[in-house]
This record gives C-alpha cells, structure tokens and sequence, in this order.
C-alpha cells in the first residue's frame, strides 16, 4: 500500500478500500468518512469509539437526513453552501444525495446558483479540493501538481479555468475554482467517474474586475489580469507540465474567455487530449437537440437554414459541429457554412472589410454582394430581424446573451415560413433567455419545438402541455468523459463530438407534440453511459485508444463509480 492513508484497490471501481488511517484522521477525510454509517466493529477497529454518537445510521437514512437539511436552507446559495460543505466532509453521502435528487439540485450544484456562489467565493471560502496555480509563480506548476500526492496514473480529468468568461458573469478570478468544482461533481453523478480520479485547477493570472480588485477580502492575485505572450507562456506551461504529471489525463478547458477558447482549443487539441464544454459540449448537445428536432419534423439535416444569434464560443462552435454532421451527411464544406447565418455584436457576420471580426467567425461570413436584395429596416446594417426576414430560417438559435431578443415580430415572421419551427434560447440565466417557452408557444400557435439553455416549467397551450428540452451541458460532457477515460483516449477528435450528439439524439423519439427534444435530466446516468459507448466507437474508429474495448457496454457500465460505502479491508 502507498504512503498514503487509504486506497481503492485496482479494479474495484471503488468498491473496497484499504485503510491504515485511524482515529480522527479517517473522520476528516472525506473518501473515507462515512460518519454515524461505521459499524462498532469499525470503529473499535478505526479507533473511533467515543468519536461518534452510539447509534449506526445506514446509508439511506443519512441520505434522508441530509436532503431534510438540504429543504431547510433558505435560499440557493444556503443550499449550495450546505451541499459544498458535505461534498468536503462526506464523498459517497454527497453523491448519492446529489444522484438521488439530481433534477432539483442541478441548478443549485451547476447554474444558476453556481454563479452567485462564485461570486461570493473570496467572502463564502471553506477549504475546498483544488488546486490553485499562480501566473506570478510559474515555477511552482510542478510542485502544485503533484503537492495532491496522486499518483500519474490515477487522474482521468483536469477540469481547469482562467476565470474569464464564467457562465454569464464574466471575470470572476480565483472564485473561478468554483465552476471547476461543479463540473467535477457533474461527472460523478451524471457519468460515473470517480471523484479521486479528477483535479479541479485555477489558473489564476489577475482580474480586471474591479470589484474584486478593491474587495479587501479578495483571494486572488491583485492585479489586472495578464494577457500576451506572458500568458501563452504560462499556460504552455502548465499545460505541458500537467502532460509530463498526469499523462494518461484529458484537459477539459472551461469558461475560458472568447479571445482564448478557441485559439488554445485549437493549439493545444493535436498534440494533447484536450476538450473545451462551452465550444464542444455545448455544440453537443445543441446538435443533439437539432437532429431529434429535424427527426420530429420528419425532414433531413441539409434541408434546414439557421440562423444563430450571438457568433462567441458557443454559437460558432455549434455552427461547427452542425456543418460536420452535414458534411457526414454527403454535404460539400462550403454549402454546409452557406446555410448558416450568424450574428456577432455588429450585426452578421459579412466580408465587409471595415468590421473587426475574430478568427473563429470568418468561415461563416456572408459576402456582401449576396445581400444586395435584402429587405432591410436600415440600408447597410444587417440585424436580426432583417437576417430573419430574408432568410425564413428553420432553425433559430440565441447564444447571445441578450434577453428577450427573440421578438414577438421576429418569432411570428419565422413562423410565417416554416410549420415547426426550431427555436432555441440558449443564453444563462433566464433574465438573459432571448424569449421564453410560453411566449414561443403562444406566437406561433403551439408549434415551436423549443429547447433552452435555462431550465423552465412545462408550458400547457390549447390544452397540450409542452415539456421544455433543457440543452444542459451535462448530458453530453460526463459522457464524453467517461468514453475518454475508459478507452484512455489520447485525443478527443471532431468525430468523437459527434458522435455524442448523435447519442444523445439518439435516445429521443418524439412522436406527439408536447414531447421534450431532449432526454429527462433524471435519466443522466443512461444518458453519459450512451454517450460514453458512442465516444469510445469513434475514437477506436479514429485510432486514438490506448486500450481497445471487447465489450464497451460491459466495461463502460462496470467502470461508473457508484456511491456506496465500499467494503473495507482494514489494516492491523
């Protein structure tokens, strides 16, 4: 046994554990700590007795316990705060509470509670499971790394953020360590994976936010945030450094901002497994929402127009993936972009040499001369109402961050032109949804087929009630996860993603109206297991494995940790 004070023995998945730890030690440890659930003869054999009331309580009434505590906090951020608190004193009670009640605790665990926690993070601070890897100490990457005591083959994810581009709150700086941490807990319970198999990481190289800059509170680095070449540098840094510690681990990037997503995404994807949510996952599961959408209306992919509101990481990156299923599909590469029209804070995107666009939006970008014939409210600019008007999109999607910008004129003259129109308002939180479900539903006389990036209740118009697809991130990236992991995937290719959308879509079949474009978020764990098996084909198929799998459905399912207490081998 290691040097350490446990161990899940290899190829248990987490089901029996190796203790040498005693007393005090094992209650403050969460992997180990089961609380009032040791037996006496546990704790007499731990040196617990007289640590822990004389009652044993099992597993599920701690659970029941737990999820009382959980009602009684008043607000969100109460709950969140008490849910932190358990994750950090209780690994397999925390997750089992979390799986038991997964559909109303996500919102707290993930957004849009999330985000109000960040940013109380420097005021709210409890010790937490992360690392935190300072621009002004680069040399320090190494030592932070393996400062955690893990073993190189024994990490599977590095969930890492620079803070800049969190949910829809912007800057956030070292609280950024949050979104990390709910991601990590996303990927147990939705996928499976064993929570000591991940590392959440900060890249922490200042704020531009002000307010964070003169809270005296502040955990940070106070300063602006670094940009440039001595910001390349050090995430080369770290990002090789990570490579040399963990080699066998996939770097999942998060809300990094506009300017880096794609650049470092695309640096970095080649030579390194490598995976960003908000371009990928978010493209994934959008797709996945798309295709069961087209598969309703009993049409075909290359028969769609989209327009998508809000050209940033999101609206391009599901732009990308779309033109991949198309090109799949038998479709040339530039018809597959002609259909697109997308939208950036200037209006479309268009070859007019005076508009400043970034790199990742050129591909999409509409020549002016193709637009001569439009009807426009304002000769020379090219907004949404008049993308609308002239395109007759079949598909309408916001990523756009602009509330309420799906207008009643907008929605009604898409409407005029296409009997089931997709309309997704994909922007967080729900002050900031282009429209609303019941507000689709009641311009166009029911037939919306709608998902939203917000969750929302179940709309009923003219007597058919509506359950609303939420395109929630997390029924894609656990399960592109856990496929990576268990194959040990060296890349995570284009196909791959794909291939998850394609899973998702897969595992909804709408046949009445009323129906969710989306699986329940109840059912995450078949979902990411589905995912799962589907990554794992694709990247066998691309030749991007380490290990082959005979039978992924066994081996996918006997790889997702479960949260019991693991049978325990005790050492005299």
């Amino acid at each position: 046994m290691p040097n350490r004070q446990y161990e899940i023995l290899p190829g248990s998945h987490g089901s029996r554990m190796q203790i040498s730890a005693r007393g005090g030690d094992v209650l403050r440890n969460p992997r180990m700590n089961r609380g009032t659930a040791f037996t006496h003869e546990e704790r007499a054999r731990l040196g617990l007795v007289g640590l822990l009331p004389s009652n044993v309580t099992p597993l599920e009434a701690q659970v029941h316990r737990a999820y009382g505590r959980f009602r009684a906090a008043n607000t969100p951020l109460e709950k969140y705060a008490y849910l932190q608190a358990l994750r950090e004193r209780n690994t397999v009670l925390f997750y089992r509470l979390l799986s038991d009640h997964i559909d109303e605790m996500l919102p707290i665990v993930y957004t849009p509670t999330i985000g109000e926690a960040i940013q109380a993070f420097s005021f709210w601070y409890q010790r937490m499971n992360g690392v935190f890897l300072s621009i002004d100490e680069p040399d320090a990457i190494e030592q932070s790394l393996r400062a955690t005591r893990v073993d190189p083959d024994e990490i599977d994810i590095l969930i890492v953020t620079d803070s800049e581009g969190i949910l829809g709150i912007g800057d956030q700086g070292v609280g950024g360590i949050q979104i990390c941490l709910g991601k990590k807990s996303l990927y147990t319970a939705a996928g499976g994976l064993d929570p000591d198999r991940m590392m959440s990481i900060v890249l922490d190289v200042g704020t531009d936010n002000l307010r964070l800059l003169n809270d005296e509170l502040y955990l940070g680095v106070r300063h602006a945030r670094v940009r440039g070449e001595r910001y390349d540098q050090f995430i080369d840094a770290f990002v090789r450094t990570a490579h040399s510690v963990f080699p066998h681990a996939m770097i999942h990037w998060e809300d990094f901002g506009a300017g880096n997503a794609h650049r470092l995404l695309n640096h970095y994807r080649d030579d390194f497994c490598s995976f960003n949510d908000d371009i990928q996952g978010t493209a994934a599961v959008v797709a996945g929402a798309v295709l069961s959408g087209v598969k309703a209306k009993h049409e075909r992919l290359r028969d769609q127009r989209f327009v998508i509101h809000g050209g940033g990481t999101a609206g391009v990156g599901v732009a990308d993936l779309l033109v991949r299923l198309l090109v799949q599909d038998g479709m040339d590469e530039t018809d597959a972009r002609a259909l697109f029209w997308i939208t950036s804070s200037r209006g479309l995107i268009t070859d007019d040499a005076t508009q400043a666009f970034r790199d990742f939006q050129r591909p999409y970008a509409h020549g002016l001369g193709e637009l001569a014939d439009w009807d426009l409210d304002q000769v020379g600019h090219y907004d949404l109402a008049d993308i609308v008007r002239n395109v007759h999109p079949t598909v309408l999607i916001g990523t756009s961050g602009s509330g309420s910008s799906f207008t009643h004129e907008i929605v009604t003259d898409m409407a005029a032109h296409t009997d089931r129109p997709l309309i997704f308002p994909l922007s967080n939180p729900t002050s900031l949804s282009e429209a609303t479900p019941q507000e689709l539903l009641e311009w166009t006389d029911g037939r919306a087929l709608i998902a939203t990036g917000s969750p929302f209740h179940p709309v009923t118009h003219a007597g058919v009630l509506h359950r609303i697809a939420q395109a929630n991130n997390a029924l894609v990236f656990p399960g592109i996860g856990l496929g990576v992991a268990v194959c040990r995937a060296t890349r995570v290719t284009d196909n791959m993603v794909a291939a998850s959308a394609e899973a998702l879509a897969s595992l909804v079949h709408v046949t009445v109206r009323g129906e969710s474009l989306l699986p329940d978020i109840r059912d995450l764990r078949r979902v990411s297991a589905t995912v799962a098996i589907a990554v794992a084909r694709a990247a066998e198929a691309d030749g991007v494995v380490e290990d082959l799998l005979d039978h992924p459905v066994e081996q996918i399912f006997d790889a997702m940790w479960q949260p019991v207490y693991p049978q325990l081998i005790i050492e005299d």
